[in-house]
């Protein structure tokens, strides 16, 4: 098994545990942390189908470190949305379907 194909069956593994638990939290804490782990999969993705016979792609490298600084930047503005709600409704949770305010 070689690196690279290892490096794409971590990244697999990470992106359904991070979709699964988008799906099945209510808490947006926890949604905002599985979007990061869905995140990093993707990354790990992308790195380990870049590398072909040993040599790692810089155009997908690019790709990759641009990606990690736009998801820390959604990252940092989901919390302070996150946090606004918090101050909003005192809690943190979407609120239930057909429930009006």
């Amino acid at each position: 098994m070689t690196p690279g194909l290892l490096f794409a069956l971590t990244g697999i593994a990470l992106f359904s545990s991070g979709v699964a638990g988008l799906i099945l939290q209510t808490h947006l804490l926890r949604k905002i942390i599985a979007f990061n782990v869905m995140g990093s999969g993707a990354f790990l993705v992308l790195v380990g189908l870049a590398q072909r016979s040993g040599e790692p792609d810089p155009v997908s490298q690019a790709m990759v470190l641009t990606g990690i600084v736009v998801s820390i930047a959604a990252t940092a503005l989901a919390l302070a949305l996150a946090r606004r709600l918090l101050n909003l409704t005192g809690e943190m949770r979407f609120p239930a379907e057909g429930q009006d305010d």
